[in-house]
């Protein structure tokens, strides 16, 4: 049975006593509220707050993410971080692909392949982020872009490898845009992954990998969302920003 998961994507927002704060009464209410165990939660703050974030989180249902990675393991890359230090203060997951790197950071699919293979050599759970632009959704481009972007990718990788991927579909015209995909598009782009997962790897495991969506998810669209056959889980930006609303979001 695929886990359900929800990840707190915070992008280069709150700082050191907004995150510790946050964090802490998350945990508060999750355990006051007794929240579904069953879900993960992903929380993936701004890389100064990673170790204290860790620390809080130590031992609990939450988990944390980097949002992003290095493709080398060291070397004079000024600002960069690598998979090595994020291990070493025990992070476990990362964001790739996301739309914004892929935008405002011009990452393409030969980059991530390398930071693919970085975050595997260190043993990171990897999310990865796939999505078409409204440009290339308006010419009905969106399948061979998703299909490509995974194929130079993901599909790299062996099949053990990629047990330890999440797929985020996140179309990049609704990111932050407060536009979200219909339950149908979002269904059939997701559907239609998960059969790529199927001819490349089999149907057993296409029926395990979690496939999240991404795109303006709030707590009035997140349940409908979240109930489509194929849809697993979500990563959410803004509306993770706002404890109330991402505590709707998780419990949807």
């Amino acid at each position: 049975m695929r886990k359900k998961i929800v990840i707190a994507n915070w992008k280069m927002n709150h700082d050191f006593y907004e995150t510790t704060s946050f964090l802490r009464n998350l945990l508060q209410i999750i355990y006051e509220k007794k929240i579904n165990h069953s879900k993960k939660i992903i929380i993936a703050p701004s890389f100064p707050f990673l170790h204290i974030s860790n620390q809080i989180l130590q031992g609990t249902i939450l988990d944390i993410s980097a949002q992003n990675i290095h493709y080398m393991d060291k070397g004079a890359y000024t600002g960069e971080v690598s998979a090595s230090m994020l291990k070493s203060i025990g992070i476990k997951n990362v964001i790739l692909g996301h739309s914004e790197r892929r935008e405002f950071f011009f990452e393409k699919n030969d980059l991530l392949l390398k930071k693919i293979k970085i975050a595997l050599k260190y043993g990171l759970n990897i999310i990865f982020c796939v999505g078409e632009t409204n440009v290339e959704r308006n010419n009905n481009q969106q399948f061979h872009v998703v299909k490509k972007q995974l194929s130079e990718t993901v599909f790299q990788c062996s099949i053990d490898k990629v047990r330890s991927f999440h797929i985020a579909y996140e179309p990049v015209w609704s990111i932050g845009t407060g536009k979200t995909a219909s339950l149908e598009q979002a269904q059939t782009m997701h559907e239609f992954i998960r059969s790529l997962f199927s001819d490349k790897y089999g149907v057993n495991f296409s029926k395990i990998i979690s496939i999240l969506y991404g795109g303006s998810i709030n707590d009035i669209n997140a349940k409908n969302l979240f109930s489509q056959k194929d849809i697993d889980g979500g990563i959410v930006g803004n509306s993770s920003l706002k404890l109330e609303q991402f505590l709707k979001i998780v419990q949807s």
